[in-house]
């Protein structure tokens, strides 16, 4: 499966007072990304604010910035898994204005339950890994 794509439209809020996207607005574009490909394989995030759901949390995130986006310009999230292990799973992010990567991310996402660290569950594993060609570590 190709990587998940999702396309977005800046707005007047996501900017600075130049007109170009603020920086931690990125955070919230590629916030969208995860969610809409965790969505698309079945797992709903709005079940993880019971505390004993699996929620998934940020523990590392890489960001290039390469170039701004602009007030008005359509631009388009892509997710990937690049890998998975015990507990956690890395994805590849990139922001897109047509062919002009803007963003390129590389997020560490850890999985809890009830707030400690959880194994992923092997039907989640499973559609994780079915999203892009990884490599595994158990």
């Amino acid at each position: 499966m190709a990587a998940h794509r999702m396309s977005i439209r800046v707005y007047y809020e996501d900017t600075d007072f130049s007109g170009l996207v603020y920086h931690a607005s990125y955070l919230r574009f590629l916030e969208r990304g995860r969610t809409e490909l965790l969505r698309d394989i079945g797992f709903h995030q709005g079940a993880a604010h019971d505390g004993e759901a699996l929620a998934f949390v940020v523990r590392h995130m890489e960001i290039d910035f390469a170039k701004p986006a602009r007030m008005d310009d359509l631009i388009s999230v892509e997710t990937s898994v690049a890998g998975l292990s015990g507990a956690s799973l890395v994805m590849v992010q990139n922001i897109w204005r047509g062919e002009t990567r803007l963003i390129n991310a590389k997020v560490k996402i850890a999985a809890l339950k009830g707030g400690k660290p959880t194994r992923l569950p092997e039907n989640l594993r499973l559609a994780l890994t079915q999203t892009s060609s990884l490599e595994q570590n158990s």
